[in-house]
């Protein structure tokens, strides 16, 4: 949500997010930076209690006169990710990194801030492996299509285009044992064609997406959540994997499927993701 709206703040506390962004970037208009700053300053300022959903602030792009001043807000405890927009060099991450360990140091942070990287040019999807690698303190990478494919002309709602992108970013992301998250959807009332995108996202890896609105945050966890005929089979692969391996085998069978290695790499990751929630 736009940094500059404090009284929709209560609604996304209450509204079942894993995590809620606020935004200084392009939610804010120019004029405007400084007062929403401020709120978000005033707002992180009065959270005492771990008990609420992730904190992220997405600051201004790397090369704006705004960015120091809005890593200065986004370091406090009540905050674990800064989001970066339009990221294209390894060595915009680094100045980022640098500033925010400096400030971390003065305040004496309980823990590091970690950086989602948000993709949204060609040199950033080109490099983005490479992005993904060039700080420990990076934990994902997500997709910005508006921004990457309007200005070429090809439209942000391709979906041969944005399939495309979405495995170049997913297996970029693998490089770097991260995961990537969806785009926001903008069309707020259309159900079907957030089912659809998000469907897409996750049939290619994706953990997750971003949320313009609360009423699409059930669908979105509905999607990434494993079913429970997912679990079950894959508690069968990981059991099948297990009895084949007490008999000095490394390939099983499980209804019918050949389950080797790669099998039981998702099996096993899939039973992670439950245990976690």
């Amino acid at each position: 949500m736009p940094a500059i709206r404090p009284e929709l703040f209560p609604k996304a506390l209450a509204s079942g997010a894993d995590a809620i962004c606020f935004d200084l970037e392009d939610g804010v208009p120019e004029e405007r930076k400084t007062e929403a700053r401020e709120i978000l300053a005033e707002f992180l300022g009065s959270i005492h209690t771990p008990a609420h959903p992730a904190f992220l602030v997405r600051v201004n792009q790397t090369d704006s006169a705004h960015l120091s001043s809005d890593i200065e807000v986004a370091i406090k405890n009540s905050v674990a990710i800064i989001a970066l927009p339009k990221i294209e060099r390894v060595s915009q991450v680094q100045h980022v990194c640098e500033c925010i360990a400096s400030i971390e140091r003065e305040r004496g942070a309980k823990e590091p801030v970690a950086l989602l990287l948000t993709i949204e040019s060609p040199g950033g999807l080109r490099l983005a492996s490479e992005l993904a690698q060039s700080s420990p303190r990076v934990i994902g990478l997500q997709v910005g299509f508006a921004d990457l494919l309007e200005p070429l002309g090809i439209l942000s709602t391709d979906s041969f285009a944005r399939n495309q992108i979405r495995l170049m970013l997913r297996l970029a992301a693998a490089e770097a044992n991260v995961p990537c998250f969806e785009a926001a959807y903008p069309l707020i009332n259309d159900e079907q064609g957030l089912l659809n995108q998000l469907q897409s996202a996750r049939s290619l890896g994706f953990s997750g997406a971003s949320c313009i609105h609360p009423g699409q945050i059930g669908i979105a966890n509905r999607i990434f959540t494993p079913t429970a005929e997912e679990i079950e089979y894959a508690e069968g692969v990981v059991n099948a994997a297990a009895e084949e391996a007490a008999r000095g085998h490394a390939i099983a069978r499980y209804r019918g499927q050949m389950v080797d290695r790669p099998f039981l790499l998702r099996a096993k990751a899939m039973l992670s993701f439950k245990n976690q929630k």
